[in-house]
C-alpha cells in the first residue's frame, strides 16, 4: 500500500478506544429541526413506534404533544413512565422521573425537548444532563432539539432574529450523537401551521409571529440547520475515508486560540472559536492573561471571567490561566509554544483615542504574530448596567487621598525650610520621594493626586513670586511638566510592581498550600491523620468547612468519617438528601451540589475522591453563608488538586491495610507455632544467663574477685549480643517475607566485606584461626555492602558454632564465569546427606549436629539476601570432614548504575 494511502495509526488507535467506550452506552438519536412545530416529536413517536414493533422495549420519559390530537394519538400502546412532581413556590411542575426510568431499564426511552431547563431542585439542571445519565447505563435514547438551542449557534440566532435564546444544549451533544434525523418543512407551510393554531396555542400565535416567526428568520434558521446536519454527515464521510485509507483532499491541521478577557465580548468570542473549529476540523484553545492589573478588576468582571473559561470548557476548549505582564506577549508566547495557527480576539470597545494612547492589543497581535493569522470578531454587546453611586468614588478610600495630601504639604515644609540654602531643582526631591511612598503604600489613585499636588505646591511655596501659581521665569514651566511627568511615571511603575508582588504572592501562596497538603498527607499513617489534614487545608485555603464520607456503613451507604475531635475544628452535619447527593457523587464518579450542574439544591459541594483503581471516596465543601460568586479558575483548579492528592492518600492507606491485612491472614498461624516451637529456649538461655550475671554482681555480701567480675560481665555481653543477634534475624525474616527489604546495588570490594564481617565477629574470633583467600584479580562486584556483611557474619557464626576450636576456617573468593563465588568452609561435624536440601528453610535445624542452640534462620536470611541480588547459595560436604557454605553473586550488572532492586 501506497504511504500516502496509509491510515494514521494513531487515529485508528484512537477510534477503537472511541468505539470501545461508546459498546456499554447507550445511543442517542437527535431528531433535528429549525423551528417548533416542523414535526419533530411527531417523527420521534412514529420511530419509536416502529421500534417497539420489531421487538424493542421503549417507554416515554417525557413528550410535549401541546394539545395536537394527531401527536396524542401516537402515544397509544406506548409505555409511559408517570413524571415527578417538583414543587416550586406554591407551584406543582411535572418533570421526567429519571429514577424511575433508570428502575425500569428499558431499551430505548423517549425524551423530548432536549434543551429543556429543569425545575430548581431537580438532579440536574438541564434535561440533556438527565439523558447524559440515561446513556451511561447503556439505555438508548430518542429525543428532539431546535437549531437556535445549539450554544455555539445563539449568538447567530440573536442576530438573525432578535431574540436571546437561554436553554441551550453544548455542542458536544451532537457531536456524540449517534445518528442526526434531519426534519424539515418549508418556511410556508410551517407559518400555514402556525395560523392554523397546530403550533402554538391560538392566543400566542399572533406575538410568536410578529417576535420570531418571519419567513426570512425561519429560512436563515432552515439554512443553519441544513448547514449543520451537511456538517455531520461530512465528518462521517471523512472518518470513513481515514479509517479505510481512501485517498482524500485531506486538511491541513490547525490549532486555534481564543483570547478571554472580562469584557462581555468574550462569550461571543468563544462561541466564534468553536464554530470556526468546527469548519476547521481544528483544536482550540482558550487563554486567560492574567496581567498585574487583574488585581483591580470587580467582582462582576471577575466572575464574568470565570463564566467564560467555563463555556469554552463545556464548548470544548483546553483553557489556561497564564500569568504575563503584557497580554499580547503572553498570547503570541502560548500560541508559540502550542503550534497555534490562528488567534481569535475580540475588536476593541473602548475609544480610538485610548488605542492610540495605550496601545491596542490586536494591532500587537497582527504586527508581532507573523505567521500566525489573526482573527478579529465584532459585534455588539448589551450595556453593562452600572451601579448606581451618588458620585465618583475612588477605587480607595478618601483617608488615603487626605494622607497622600498630607505627605505633600510635608514635602512643602521640608522645602520652604531648606529653600534659602537649596536650589529649585534641589527642591524637587521631597516631593519625588513623596510620590513613591504613596505609590507604594497609598495606591496608584492618590500617588497620581500626590503628583499633581507637589506640581502646584512647588509652583505655589517654592517658586517666585511666591504664595501665587504665576511664574516669573518661563523656564520654570518645564520643571513644572518634568516634575508631573516623572511623578507619574515613578506612580505607575511602583503601582505596578506593587500589583505583581501581590500576584506573585498569591500564587506562591496557593503553591506552597498544595505543598504543605502533599507533604502532610505523605506524613499521615491512617485515615484519621489524612481527613484531619485535608480539613485543616480548605479551612486555610478556602475559609470553608468540609466533611469526607466513605462507604462502609450498612448495605455500603456512605457514612460522614468522624475524625478525631482533638484536630480541631467542625465538620457540617449531612441529613439524608445531602448523603444522597453524595452517593449519586459516589456511584457517578462526578462534582454535585453546590455550584455545579447537578444537584444543585444541595448544601454542599462534593468532588469524588477519584483515583485510577476507582473512586474512594467523596469530600463535600460548605459554602459561606452568604451568597458567593462563581470559584476562580485558580480555586477550582486548587480545589480538585486537593481532592486529588486526598484521593491517592486515603487509596494509600486503604492499600496498606490491605498488604497488612493478607500478611497477617497468611503467616499469623505459621509463625505462631513456629516461634513458639523454636524459639522459646533460645530467647530464654541468653536472659538466664545475662538475670544471673548481673544478679551477681549486684549482691552486696558476693566476695568476688576482679577476675570473676570481669568474666560475669564478659559473659552477659557475648549472650546479649547473641540475643541481639536472634531479634535481628527474626526481623529480617519479617522484612524479606514482607517484601520490605530493599537491595541497593553499588560496586563494592569482596574482601572489604569479609574484613567487616570479622570485625563485628570480634571476641568470638579470639584463640580462633581464620585464613582468607581473595586474589587481586577478584573485581568490585555489585552488592548491598551491608546486607552482604550480615550473609557472611551469619555463615561465619555458623562455621564457629559447629567446628572445634582448635579448626581453622578457611574464607576464600574467586570468579568463576559470570559469577563471584564466597567460601566458607570448616572442619566440624558436617551436615548429613539427608539435610543438605533444607537448611535454607526458615526455622529448619538439623537434629544430628549437639546440642548447639539456634532458631533456624540465619541461612535461611542468607538465602533471601543473596536471591535479591541475583544470586545464591548452597551447602556442600568437605571430604575429610566439615562442611562448605558457597555464596554466589553476578558480575553481569557490574557495569550498570546503582539501583534498587
Amino acid at each position: 500500500m501506497p504511504e500516502s494511502l496509509r491510515p494514521n495509526p494513531d487515529d485508528l488507535l484512537a477510534r477503537v478506544q472511541a468505539v470501545e467506550r461508546q459498546a456499554s452506552r447507550g445511543k442517542v438519536r437527535i431528531f433535528l429541526g429549525y423551528a417548533a412545530g416542523v414535526g419533530k416529536t411527531f417523527a420521534m413517536l412514529e420511530a419509536a413506534r416502529q421500534r417497539q414493533g420489531e421487538g424493542v422495549e421503549v417507554v416515554v420519559g417525557v413528550v410535549e404533544t401541546h394539545g395536537r390530537a394527531e401527536t396524542e394519538v401516537l402515544l397509544n400502546d406506548l409505555e409511559v413512565i408517570p413524571r415527578r412532581q417538583v414543587d416550586y413556590r406554591g407551584a406543582h411542575l411535572a418533570e421526567m422521573d429519571v429514577d424511575a426510568i433508570l428502575a425500569r431499564r428499558p431499551q430505548l426511552a423517549l425524551v423530548d425537548e432536549l434543551a429543556h431547563t429543569n425545575a430548581p431542585g431537580s438532579r440536574h439542571p438541564k434535561r440533556y444532563q438527565d439523558v447524559d445519565e440515561l446513556l451511561a447505563v447503556g439505555i438508548d435514547v430518542y429525543t428532539t432539539l431546535n437549531i437556535q438551542h445549539v450554544e455555539s449557534l445563539t449568538d447567530v440566532v440573536a442576530q438573525i432574529t432578535g431574540v436571546t435564546v437561554r436553554e441551550t444544549v453544548p455542542d458536544r451533544v451532537i457531536d456524540e450523537a449517534a445518528e442526526i434525523k434531519l426534519i424539515d418543512l418549508p418556511p410556508e407551510e410551517l407559518l400555514q401551521r402556525l395560523q392554523e393554531g397546530k403550533v402554538y396555542v391560538p392566543e400566542q400565535a399572533a406575538r410568536a409571529i410578529q417576535m420570531f416567526f418571519r419567513q426570512g428568520n425561519l429560512t436563515a434558521l432552515r439554512e443553519m440547520t441544513l448547514r449543520r446536519t451537511a456538517e455531520r454527515v461530512d465528518d462521517q464521510m471523512l472518518a470513513y475515508m481515514e479509517t479505510r485509507a481512501i485517498l482524500g483532499p485531506w486538511a491541513a491541521s490547525e490549532r486555534l486560540l481564543v483570547c478571554v478577557s472580562s469584557s462581555p465580548l468574550s462569550e461571543r468570542l468563544v462561541r466564534a472559536a468553536r464554530r470556526l473549529a468546527d469548519e476547521l476540523k481544528a483544536e482550540w484553545f482558550a487563554l486567560y492573561v492574567e496581567t498585574p492589573d487583574a488585581g483591580r478588576l470587580s467582582p462582576e468582571q471577575r466572575d464574568r471571567v470565570a463564566r467564560t473559561l467555563l463555556l469554552a470548557e463545556e464548548l470544548g476548549a483546553k483553557v489556561t490561566t497564564a500569568p504575563g505582564q503584557s497580554v499580547a506577549a503572553s498570547v503570541l508566547q502560548y500560541a508559540q509554544a502550542h503550534n497555534v495557527t490562528k488567534i481569535i480576539a475580540g475588536k476593541p470597545l473602548r475609544p480610538r483615542w485610548r488605542d492610540w494612547l495605550y496601545g491596542s492589543i490586536v494591532d500587537q497581535l497582527i504586527h508581532a504574530g507573523g505567521t500566525i493569522d489573526v482573527y478579529v470578531i465584532s459585534g455588539e454587546v448589551a450595556p453593562v448596567p452600572r451601579p448606581v453611586r451618588r458620585s465618583w468614588v475612588p477605587h480607595q478610600p478618601w483617608r488615603r487621598y487626605v494622607q497622600s495630601l498630607a505627605l505633600v504639604a510635608l514635602a512643602t515644609l521640608v522645602g520652604r525650610a531648606f529653600s534659602p540654602h537649596l536650589s529649585a531643582a534641589n527642591l524637587i526631591m521631597p516631593y519625588l520621594v513623596v510620590v513613591v511612598i504613596a505609590a507604594v503604600y497609598l495606591g496608584r489613585g492618590p500617588s497620581i493626586t500626590a503628583s499633581i499636588a507637589s506640581v502646584l505646591a512647588f509652583d505655589f511655596f517654592l517658586v517666585p513670586p511666591h504664595l501665587t501659581l504665576a511664574v516669573a521665569d518661563t523656564e520654570y514651566l518645564l520643571t513644572f511638566v518634568g516634575l508631573l511627568l516623572v511623578g507619574l511615571v515613578i506612580s505607575t511603575l511602583a503601582t505596578r510592581a506593587s500589583d505583581q508582588a501581590e500576584a506573585a504572592s498569591r500564587r506562591a501562596a496557593e503553591t506552597a498550600e498544595l505543598y504543605d497538603l502533599s507533604r502532610d498527607l505523605a506524613a499521615a499513617v491512617g485515615l484519621d491523620d489524612i481527613v484531619r489534614a485535608l480539613l485543616q487545608h480548605l479551612q486555610q485555603s478556602f475559609d470553608r468547612e468540609a466533611v469526607v464520607v466513605f462507604p462502609g456503613g450498612a448495605e455500603g451507604r456512605l457514612q460522614p468519617f468522624a475524625a478525631d475531635p482533638a484536630s480541631g475544628g467542625s465538620t457540617p452535619a449531612l441529613d439524608e438528601q445531602e448523603l444522597a447527593v453524595a452517593d449519586w457523587v459516589f456511584r457517578h464518579g462526578e462534582a454535585a451540589g453546590r455550584n455545579t450542574n447537578t444537584l444543585t439544591a444541595a448544601r454542599l459541594r462534593y468532588l469524588p475522591l477519584k483515583t485510577a483503581r476507582g473512586i474512594v471516596g467523596v469530600l463535600g465543601i460548605k459554602g459561606p453563608a452568604e451568597p458567593e460568586p462563581h470559584l476562580t479558575q485558580e480555586q477550582m483548579r486548587l480545589m480538585e488538586a486537593f481532592a486529588s492528592q486526598a484521593a491517592l492518600a486515603v487509596e494509600r492507606a486503604h492499600l496498606d491495610d490491605q498488604a497488612r491485612q493478607a500478611q497477617v491472614l497468611q503467616a499469623t498461624e505459621k509463625l505462631q507455632t513456629a516461634l513458639l516451637n523454636s524459639i522459646s529456649h533460645d530467647l530464654r538461655t541468653p536472659l538466664v544467663s545475662i538475670t544471673g550475671a548481673l544478679s551477681s554482681l549486684d549482691e552486696d555480701d558476693a566476695n568476688l574477685d576482679e577476675a570473676t567480675r570481669r568474666g560475669l560481665i564478659e559473659n552477659a555481653r557475648e549472650e546479649a549480643e547473641r540475643l541481639n543477634r536472634l531479634v535481628g534475624n527474626l526481623l529480617d525474616m519479617t522484612r524479606l517475607e514482607a517484601g520490605a527489604m530493599k537491595v541497593r546495588l553499588e560496586p563494592g570490594d569482596v574482601q572489604d566485606a569479609i574484613g567487616t564481617a570479622l570485625q563485628q565477629l570480634g571476641p568470638r574470633l579470639v584463640n580462633r584461626e581464620v585464613q582468607i583467600d581473595v586474589p587481586p584479580t577478584v573485581p568490585l562486584v555489585p552488592m548491598d555492602f551491608v546486607l552482604i556483611v550480615q550473609v557472611l557474619v551469619n555463615v561465619l557464626d555458623n562455621a564457629l558454632k559447629y567446628s572445634p576450636p582448635e579448626q581453622p576456617i578457611r574464607v576464600r573468593a574467586r570468579v568463576t564465569g559470570s559469577d563471584v563465588e564466597i567460601e566458607v568452609a570448616d572442619r566440624g561435624m558436617g551436615i548429613p546427606a539427608d539435610d543438605l536440601a533444607y537448611i535454607f528453610d526458615k526455622f529448619y535445624r538439623v537434629q544430628k549436629r549437639g546440642s548447639v542452640g539456634g532458631t533456624g534462620l540465619g541461612l535461611s536470611i542468607c538465602k533471601g539476601i543473596l536471591e535479591a541480588h541475583g544470586g545464591g547459595i548452597r551447602a556442600e560436604n568437605r571430604s575429610g570432614g566439615g562442611t562448605r557454605i558457597i555464596m554466589t553473586l553476578p558480575l553481569a550488572a557490574a557495569q550498570a548504575s546503582p539501583s534498587e532492586a
